[in-house]
C-alpha cells in the first residue's frame, strides 16, 4: 500500500484490510508524507504481519510500489490504494478466481460510472490503446487492483515513478506472456485529496509505447 498524505483515510482502509478472512502481510510504504501519515503507519508497524517502510523524499506511486514489492514475502501480491475508492473484500473473490482459473494475474475491473467524464474517457482510452498495442482485450488497465503471483511480480523491476507505473506493470506482464484475467469489483470514485489528473495520461501513453517497442 503506497501512502502519501492520506492521514484522513489511512486508518479506515487499513482496518478494512485487516478484516479480511485470510492470512496476509501488509506492506505500507510512506512516500515522504507531511500530514502525519508516517506516525500513523509507525503505530501499525508495531503489529505482527505489518511492514512499514519510509521514503525520505517523495518519489511517487511507482517508486513506492517498487519498494513494497521488493519487500513482500508472500506468494501473491495485490496493490491497495490508501484512499477508500476500493473495497478490499474483493481480494477474497480475486484470490479464489486465481486458484480456480490457475492464472498468475487477476485484475479487478471497475464500473467507472462514478468518475468524472474526462477521467472515465481517459481510463477507457488507455485500456483500448493497451488492447490494440498488446493484442489483448482489457477493460480496465488502470485499475489499482492488480493481483499477481510471485512468479508474475518478482521479475517486474519497476522503473516508472508515478502513475504511469500501472501501464508499466500491465505492459511487462503481457510481454512476459501472462494472461490477465478480469473480474468486476466494487468502486466509488473520490476526488478529495486526489493526486491523479488527466495530464497523467501523457506519461501513461508513453510507457505503453516504450515497453511495447
Amino acid at each position: 500500500m503506497p501512502v502519501f498524505n492520506e492521514a484522513e483515510t489511512i486508518h479506515a482502509i487499513i482496518e478494512k484490510v485487516r478484516e479480511l478472512p485470510m492470512p496476509f502481510e501488509l506492506v505500507l510504504v510512506n512516500d515522504a508524507s507531511s500530514d502525519g501519515s508516517a506516525a500513523i503507519l509507525d503505530e501499525y508497524g508495531k503489529d505482527d504481519g505489518v511492514v512499514v517502510l519510509h521514503h525520505p523524499v517523495n518519489r511517487g506511486k511507482g517508486a513506492a510500489l517498487a519498494t513494497a514489492l521488493k519487500a513482500a514475502n508472500g506468494d501473491v501480491a495485490v496493490i491497495q490504494d490508501a484512499d477508500l475508492e476500493y473495497d478490499p473484500q474483493d481480494f477474497v473473490k480475486m484470490l479464489e478466481l486465481m486458484k480456480v482459473d490457475g492464472t498468475e494475474v487477476v485484475y479487478g475491473v471497475r464500473d467507472l460510472a462514478s468518475q468524472k467524464v474526462i477521467m472515465r474517457f481517459g481510463n477507457n482510452l488507455m485500456s483500448w490503446i493497451t488492447s490494440v498495442l498488446y493484442g489483448t482485450r482489457l477493460h480496465d488497465m488502470e485499475t489499482c487492483y492488480k493481483m499477481m503471483s510471485r512468479k508474475a511480480f518478482e521479475p517486474l523491476n519497476l522503473e516508472c515513478k508515478r502513475f504511469d507505473v500501472e501501464a508499466e506493470i500491465t505492459a511487462k506482464l503481457l510481454k512476459a506472456g501472462h494472461k490477465i484475467v478480469e473480474m468486476p469489483i466494487s468502486y466509488e470514485a473520490r476526488y478529495e485529496n486526489k493526486k491523479l489528473s488527466p495530464l497523467d495520461g501523457i506519461p501513461t501513453l508513453w510507457a505503453l509505447l516504450k515497453y511495447r517497442f
